[in-house]
């Protein structure tokens, strides 16, 4: 059955659009600002569709180093969303799956699915190999996507975009933040 595709039916142009604030990392151990293709895509689309680039970072594959900006990230209320890059696939190395878990107080195991599902359809059964994964820490979505430019944009284009967009119906992620940190 194939993925059926977001579009701009979905949305209620009647309803305001609600700029989000997200932070991006890029985790490599070889990458820089100057050839960061993956967080330079990010960056685009975050800015085209509306929202607010609260900051952008690259740090090395060390679990430690990403756990603690995760955490720090997560604890500035001017942040709603953190969206990494890198360090989601099999090797010894890719430990960001590894650090994200440390951080959340709970799992958003549904991105996982649906990124495997939009990515099935661009690269067939080598979706396996990426462990993208989704959690909320203190009221902070996190997001980590594998390192490629392409898997950014399928990321993106195909789940983020729709779901930090308060508009998007039948629901969305934006309308529940102010409750995420309900006890």
């Amino acid at each position: 059955m194939p993925f059926p595709k977001p579009s701009k039916d979905r949305l209620d142009l009647t309803a305001a659009f609600v700029p989000v604030r997200i932070a991006l990392l890029t985790v490599s151990d070889t990458r820089t600002f100057e050839d960061d293709r993956s967080g330079d895509t990010l960056e685009q689309r975050v800015r085209e569709a509306g929202h607010i680039v609260a900051d952008r970072r690259i740090v090395k594959d060390e679990i430690v180093e990403i756990s603690a900006l995760l955490r720090a990230w997560a604890a500035i209320e001017e942040i709603d969303v953190i969206i990494s890059t890198g360090g989601t696939g099999l090797t010894g190395r890719d430990v960001t799956v590894e650090a994200h878990q440390r951080v959340y107080d709970k799992e958003v195991e549904g991105f996982s699915a649906l990124f495997h599902m939009v990515s099935a359809q661009k690269i067939g059964t080598s979706t396996m190999q990426s462990r993208a994964c989704a959690g909320v820490s203190k009221g902070t979505y996190l997001f980590a996507l594998p390192g490629s430019p392409g898997a950014c944009k399928d990321g993106w284009d195909e789940i983020l975009k729709w779901q930090l967009d308060i508009r998007h119906r039948p629901c969305n992620l934006v309308e529940i933040m102010p409750r995420l940190q309900e006890s």
